[in-house]
């Protein structure tokens, strides 16, 4: 079975935008983008400025979870901020995976705010190919 990958939608998430307790250090949702590369399906989250020891990745049932926290390195007071946009706090993200992957085998890596997780995906899934026998008369 072949699930089809789900598109964002910004309009869908506008409450949240101007959800000025979200800003202020409630849960949040990274962005990510998940495409398949080869043998593989990857999946890559922006998570500037987040400690990757902070960060927890499961995939079960073909669902990739991945959840965290992002704290605020100085302390400033609500009341000294002019604008706030830059989000803290804790975040979590879950999305069914378009296909079978190997869980066992997922390996994640970070470099410059980007998390990438590359999960090989399952042999049942993989393209077979089949040779086709000739017979000679």
């Amino acid at each position: 079975m072949r699930r089809h990958i789900m598109q964002w939608h910004p309009l869908g998430e506008i409450d949240r935008f101007f959800d000025e307790d979200a800003w202020m250090g409630g849960n949040f949702s990274p962005a990510m983008d998940i495409y398949q590369d080869g043998d593989s399906v990857v999946a890559k989250v922006s998570l500037p400025e987040v400690d990757p020891k902070d960060v927890e990745i499961s995939v079960e049932n073909d669902v990739l979870t991945i959840s965290g926290q992002k704290k605020e390195k100085k302390e400033i007071k609500h009341e000294d901020y002019y604008r706030k946009e830059i989000r803290e706090g804790s975040f979590s993200r879950s999305v069914v995976l378009p296909m079978k992957v190997k869980s066992e085998e997922t390996k994640a890596s970070y470099t410059k705010g980007v998390l990438e997780i590359v999960m090989p995906k399952a042999d049942e899934v993989k393209p077979k190919r089949i040779a086709i026998a000739t017979k000679e008369e």
